[in-house]
């Protein structure tokens, strides 16, 4: 028996780019990767240079979830408060904002 969905081959084609986007990333890493883990969670972080700059690639290898972040996205975490974090804490795997208005 083979399970499949609705939309599979798009979900794959998706996480393969996601995938080989990641290796190039990684490809072009700046020194070594820094592990900040406690009891609740672990990320490795590392600088990549891109053709738009350099980079911090957050990798969560337990749940396989990364992102890049620019040098002002990254600054933009310093201007929120701990309730935008506690929000952001309370509701993994989902944004705080929907891209749909």
């Amino acid at each position: 028996m083979s399970l499949t969905w609705e939309g599979e081959a798009a979900d794959r084609r998706a996480a393969e780019l996601a995938a080989a986007r990641r290796r190039h990333l990684l490809d072009n890493a700046v020194g070594d990767p820094i592990v900040i883990a406690n009891e609740f969670a672990e990320i490795r972080v590392v600088c990549v240079r891109t053709r738009n700059g350099t980079r911090l690639l957050i990798d969560s290898p337990k749940t396989g979830q990364w992102i890049t972040v620019d040098p002002l996205e990254l600054e933009a975490l310093t201007w929120q408060n701990t309730a935008t974090l506690s929000a952001m804490v309370g509701h993994p795997f989902r944004p705080l904002l929907t891209d749909t208005p």
